[in-house]
């Protein structure tokens, strides 16, 4: 899957040297972050406007629609991460009221799907990461802080400053031990 500055989404096959699809032409805000599900069976992309589309991957036409696509925060949606089943989804970004870490139900309609805001990251939230062994959220920030989020309670269980400067990078141990941190500086 790759995404560009100029807005295109495009999915390749390792065998193959033409794209499989175009989910996205060029001319749409340049691409912030792209997943696949745990299942493999979705794919979504995150915009430099603030949105979120979401697409089924088994698409047989050339220039799908995506079956998501809502605005997630105001100026920019930075990265997201699926949670459980692929039908509960956190996103971070930047919102004019500093809402900057969210959790977002699929299954409901658009105007009843944001589940829950967190008001946290001054500037915006740059980077997520989810814990699915601890159901914990954490995020890292344009002024260097990390906040970790229990989901199931939906609250903010610690912030501190990581680092001095915007936090663009975010990996987790697989037994959930461990997180570590990178920074623009």
């Amino acid at each position: 899957l790759t995404g560009a500055q100029d807005g295109s989404v495009r999915m390749f096959e390792w065998t193959r040297p033409q794209q499989l699809v175009c989910f996205q032409q060029a001319g749409n805000a340049r691409v912030t972050r792209m997943y696949f599900n745990a299942q493999g069976n979705k794919c979504g992309v995150a915009d430099g406007e603030g949105f979120l589309s979401i697409w089924q991957v088994n698409q047989t036409t050339s220039n799908p629609k995506p079956y998501l696509s809502w605005q997630c925060h105001s100026k920019t949606t930075s990265d997201f991460a699926f949670i459980t089943s692929s039908s509960l989804v956190a996103t971070s970004g930047q919102s004019n009221d500093n809402r900057n870490v969210c959790l977002w139900d699929t299954l409901v309609s658009s105007s009843n799907s944001l589940i829950h805001a967190f008001t946290c990251h001054d500037h915006g939230a740059t980077v997520l990461q989810y814990a699915p062994k601890h159901q914990l959220l954490i995020s890292g920030g344009r002024k260097g802080y990390i906040c970790v989020f229990d989901i199931r309670q939906r609250q903010i269980l610690f912030t501190f400053q990581a680092h001095e400067s915007a936090v663009k990078a975010l990996a987790l141990d697989p037994s959930e031990d461990y997180f570590v941190t990178g920074s623009a500086e």
